[in-house]
């Protein structure tokens, strides 16, 4: 690789390197580490959490699928579209004024506790098990997709690029905790949206022009134009309902809860939805001419760049299509250019491992050390338990990732569909229904997370095709209003929602 472009690279992951550095320095006690001390502005919290969220399935794997099976690969898109602007719009707002009456709640498990005033503990630490399990998982899978990035890129070992993804990322989340993952965050989003305006527009112009795109295509495989063709309704319902996930992911509505203020969410919302909406038209407007590009192109020019092409049907295609905005970026853009386009896609990949960590820290700290074993832990002693345990999460994960195989994909969709499933009914109805109850709660959250499990595990072929996070979110709304109807909250929990919803309309 062009020397040009590996410095550039470099001086990428310093950059993150010296945000960490800094942020260290504005981490006082565990509402700093955790929620930043509720001090972000719009911006940073819009791009915070759409960085977040998109992982290096955005940069990687969207335009690989659009790629391989053309544009009815996008209705995965429109649901992410639709859930992500309906979570700013209803949920943003009341979770950032509920979590601060409600004894200003700094995580999930913490809010829930509160929320329901439940003594007995077991509400924060279901929900806290819950985060451990899942974001083990789902960061493993992250840092599998970093290591096979920077062997890609730089022909390192698989192991070595596994354990240089892993010492930056738990670097900068270990010294500057929120504020570094979000301003971190705050940088790799802008960067995310950078390559995927521009890669899309030069590849498209690269071919002569979208009409001659739209026409390549289609006389490679006509279908690959249609949205319906091929696909059932079992799997358009499928992947639109990937967009019910975002009301229970911990790692994207907790930026929700740091917000300076609730009447920075309109501004927030727009950002946010604008930053979606443009990248994941870049994305599979990226797939869709990497086609065309390939198929017209000369072998040659790809096996220079280290990446091999197979021919399907008369087809020339890269045999692994998930990376095409790649092979864009260290074909049609200077070495700098290049190196700046290779740190957009580790952007998205450390973005949401990032996250991930940080929220299982902060489960770690506050919901199993502080709540079990030291309720009279100084916010300090905390800080240093959430550090600690962000190196022992990402090292666990970064074991399962050791042998990529160990890493099945389908976690990644486990992962979403778990949250979704188990948090998002939970939420809803906690911020918007004053009869929940604890017990309401608490069985939703259970039915959830156990109805993907099984569904996704053992139950397979026709409606049982149907995603995961369908039936669970399901269940577990319908649970949580039945057993919530069979009980009654307190007084001082009804209180406390009039007083929420006060506040909300002040």
């Amino acid at each position: 690789m062009n020397t040009a472009t590996v410095v550039t690279f470099l001086v990428y992951l310093v950059g993150m390197l010296i945000i960490g550095i800094v942020m260290y320095r504005r981490t006082a006690d565990l509402s700093d580490f955790v929620l930043g001390g509720r001090s972000l502005g719009p911006a940073v919290a819009a791009l915070s959490a759409g960085a977040s969220d998109m992982s290096g399935w955005l940069m990687l794997g969207l335009p690989g699928a659009i790629y391989v099976s053309g544009i009815s690969e996008s209705w995965i898109a429109i649901g992410l579209a639709i859930g992500a602007y309906l979570n700013w719009q209803f949920i943003a707002k009341r979770l950032r004024v509920y979590t601060e009456v409600s004894n200003n709640a700094i995580t999930i498990p913490d809010f829930l506790e509160n929320r329901f005033k439940d003594s007995s503990r077991v509400l924060r630490v279901i929900s806290a098990l819950v985060i451990l399990i899942f974001f083990t998982f789902y960061t493993s899978s992250g840092m599998v997709a970093g290591a096979k990035l920077f062997e890609a890129s730089f022909g390192l070992s698989y192991q070595l690029a596994l354990w240089i993804g892993v010492i930056v990322v738990v670097s900068y989340t270990f010294l500057g905790g929120f504020l570094a993952v979000v301003w971190t965050d705050f940088v790799q989003g802008s960067l995310m949206l950078l390559a995927l305006i521009v890669v899309p527009i030069i590849a498209v112009s690269q071919i002569g022009g979208w009409n001659e795109a739209v026409q390549a295509v289609g006389n490679i495989n006509p279908d690959h134009l249609s949205m319906v063709k091929g696909v059932g309704i079992i799997a358009i319902i499928s992947s639109i309902a990937w967009g019910l996930g975002y009301f229970g992911q911990p790692h994207i509505i907790v930026r929700f809860m740091a917000l300076k203020s609730a009447k920075d969410v309109p501004t927030a919302r727009f950002i946010g939805t604008t930053w979606m909406i443009l990248g994941l038209y870049g994305a599979i407007f990226t797939g869709f001419a990497g086609l065309a590009y390939v198929a017209s192109q000369d072998a040659s020019i790809f096996t220079a760049i280290g990446m091999n092409v197979v021919t399907d049907g008369g087809v020339q295609m890269l045999d692994d299509p998930e990376k095409i905005f790649i092979v864009f970026s260290q074909i049609l853009f200077h070495p700098v250019v290049a190196g700046i386009l290779l740190a957009a896609i580790l952007s998205a990949i450390m973005s949401t491992i990032d996250s991930q960590l940080l929220v299982s820290s902060s489960a770690v700290a506050e919901d199993f050390y502080k709540a079990i074993f030291r309720r009279e832990a100084t916010d300090m002693e905390l800080v240093w338990v959430g550090r600690i345990a962000t190196i022992v999460i990402a090292l666990i994960a970064a074991v399962i990732a050791i042998n990529p195989e160990a890493t099945v994909l389908e976690l990644v969709s486990y992962a979403w569909a778990g949250f979704g499933a188990a948090f998002g009914p939970t939420i809803i109805l906690s911020l918007f229904w004053k009869r929940i109850t604890r017990n309401g709660a608490l069985a939703g959250i259970i039915v959830g997370a156990v109805t993907v499990i099984i569904w996704g595990d053992f139950l397979s072929g026709g409606i049982f095709d149907l995603y995961e996070i369908v039936p669970g979110f399901l269940l577990n709304l319908i649970v949580a209003i039945v057993v919530s109807l069979a009980g009654k909250p307190t007084p001082e929990i009804e209180e406390e929602f009039d007083k929420a919803i006060a506040k909300l309309n002040e």
